[in-house]
């Protein structure tokens, strides 16, 4: 049964190929309401991409996941209203001019005027924002990041903000909205051993409160569901192999006077924030 609060995630053949090639392929998983996933890969290998297209962000072109009971990629609209992203390059990146404060102010305000029933904002304006207020404070502490503790207290700009400090932020900007699903990229990116050990416990905990949570990472945690983009090293050697092996030409075979260059990773994984972007 579905959860009132996590959204179980599960894939079959999930794939993705753009005009200049594949960006991954043959993703399949099933994860519970209120776990855990990490999606383990090494940079470029289309793990951005799975997050995007789990959270209904990005449209695939093989095979079928569902996220919290909705098909993608065919209900991704329906997706996106019960999946936030925390921090993710190019996507839903923090305003480095913004401080903390206005940060949050402004997703308070668009999550009670858009995010809201409509019998809400009929409640009077103080009654309004005192719940407003509830909410980013939950969020907060939720993401453990208390604003008091920052240089100039929520006047920090984020550029002044340390890594986890900035992650924590996004983290809370996602939770404002109660989603069901949080997905947050390059969570192990720039950190020290005890940052990370710091940034995994916090998606662990945001887990067990009930939220499902997806993050991207180049080493996976003991403990988590793991998800990779990118195959074994054996098996990725045997693959190179097999195609130099059907591409050498037999004896006496005729040799292609053009060969097609085969696409970088960059190359396909642009293609397919173009399509994001698009969509």
């Amino acid at each position: 049964m579905e959860s009132p609060h996590g959204a179980a995630v599960s894939a079959e053949d999930f794939g993705l190929e753009g005009p200049r090639g594949r960006v991954f392929r043959n993703v399949t998983f099933s994860a519970e309401p209120g776990e855990l996933v990490a999606i383990e890969g090494p940079s470029g290998s289309g793990r951005t991409c799975l997050l995007l297209a789990l959270t209904g962000r990005m449209r695939t072109t093989e095979g079928y996941a569902e996220t919290g009971g909705l098909r993608l990629p065919k209900q991704a609209a329906a997706v996106r209203r019960i999946a936030a992203l925390g921090p993710v390059p190019g996507v839903s990146e923090l305003d480095p001019a913004f401080t903390v404060a206005e940060h949050l102010g402004e997703r308070a305000l668009l999550q009670g005027r858009y995010g809201s029933p409509l019998r809400a904002l009929l409640r009077p304006r103080a009654e309004r924002r005192a719940a407003a207020e509830a909410r980013v404070d939950e969020a907060l502490e939720a993401a453990g990041l208390d604003p008091a503790t920052l240089p100039k207290s929520g006047r920090t700009s984020v550029r002044d903000l340390e890594r986890l400090e900035a992650l924590r932020l996004s983290v809370a900007l996602a939770l404002i909205g109660k989603p069901r699903l949080l997905a947050v990229d390059d969570t192990d990116l720039k950190l020290s051993d005890a940052e990370r050990e710091q940034a995994w416990a916090l998606l662990r905990s945001v887990a067990d409160a009930g939220t499902t949570v997806l993050a991207v990472c180049s080493e996976a945690p003991e403990g988590a569901q793991v998800v990779r983009t990118a195959p074994a090293a054996e098996e990725a050697d045997a693959e190179e192999a097999d195609a130099e092996e059907a591409e050498e030409p037999a004896a006496g075979d005729p040799v292609a006077e053009d060969t097609v260059q085969e696409p970088t990773t960059d190359e396909e994984t642009a293609d397919a924030f173009a399509e994001a972007r698009r969509a």
